[in-house]
């Protein structure tokens, strides 16, 4: 009897999928094995066959989205999750010091697959947050900031997690381990476990692990995800990638403004008037010619 289930985790040719009734290891089956190239990613909802007393997947549901990334030196683009509510993007206000191009990096990956962003502040009980919160809510992000030492904002951001899939991702550095920690305890083992569990033996490739939350909601730990390109990104469209440029890049005096040294240039003109955070423009010049220095062509 087929019955459903959601993609936990994958090592190899093997899936680990939650079910009503628990979760099981399956294998790729008839049409899904064909198609498959990487298609079947954590987060996907799946159809289970049992003919034989092991479990295969035999269909995907469509997705509401997928996020996908490339290595920063390799062609292609690699699905990673699938039906993601939103992406959390983890920032320390201090030790270490904010990566604002990393941060930025990570939000266009988000934009650019159609998927809702957020930032993550930690360690707001060193220095003061409020300028690092400023250029993300000016750009319109939702911020939450937290310290796991005093616990300020966790129980609001527990909350958030908590009635969502969300994929948390940022630096090294930033206290994620510890923060999950307070969240949730045994959380970062648990998700350790996971990974350990599904590495065992050769030829194991692991592109994400969902963990289930005791609120509600599911976790999405990607290990190494913070080490990633741009994909597949057309140069004119980047600017669409930030949210505070959107309303003005129509505005432009030629509709294929790059907004560099183009007159007319709505976006410039709001960054001088202060209407947009100088470094988020900044961070989209160091993105732009990332892109057009790319290969036009993904392989």
């Amino acid at each position: 009897m087929a019955r459903r289930g959601l993609v936990l985790a994958r090592s190899g040719s093997s899936y680990r999928v939650a079910t009503a009734t628990g979760v099981l290891n399956a294998v790729l089956r008839g049409k899904a094995k064909q198609e498959d190239r990487d298609r079947v990613v954590v987060g996907d909802r799946v159809t289970l066959d049992r003919p034989d007393g092991v479990a295969g997947i035999v269909a995907i549901e469509p997705r509401r989205n997928v996020l996908e990334r490339r290595s920063p030196n390799r062609r292609g683009a690699r699905p990673v999750a699938a039906n993601l509510d939103r992406v959390l993007v983890l920032a320390s206000v201090a030790s270490p010091k904010p990566n604002l191009g990393l941060i930025d990096r990570l939000l266009v990956i988000a934009e650019a697959n159609d998927i809702p962003a957020g930032i993550v502040i930690t360690k707001i009980d060193l220095i003061s947050h409020a300028d690092l919160s400023h250029r993300f809510r000016s750009a319109g992000y939702p911020v939450w900031p937290v310290s796991v030492r005093t616990g300020e904002g966790v129980d609001e951001l527990a909350r958030e997690i908590g009635s969502h899939v969300t994929l948390l991702t940022g630096p090294s550095g930033v206290g994620k381990s510890s923060l999950l920690n307070r969240i949730q305890p045994g959380l970062p083992q648990r998700t350790g476990e996971i990974s350990a569990k599904i590495q065992r033996g050769k030829n194991t490739t692991v592109t994400a692990v969902m963990v289930p939350l005791e609120r509600g909601g599911y976790l999405v730990d990607t290990p190494g995800f913070s080490d990633v390109g741009l994909w597949g990104i057309e140069p004119r469209e980047l600017a669409r990638c930030f949210p505070e440029f959107r309303p003005l890049v129509d505005r432009c005096r030629f509709p294929d403004c790059q907004h560099l040294a183009e007159p007319g240039c709505a976006v410039r003109l709001a960054v001088e008037v202060g209407r947009v955070e100088p470094s988020r423009y900044d961070g989209y010049r160091i993105l732009l010619k990332e892109l057009t220095s790319s290969p036009r062509k993904w392989e």
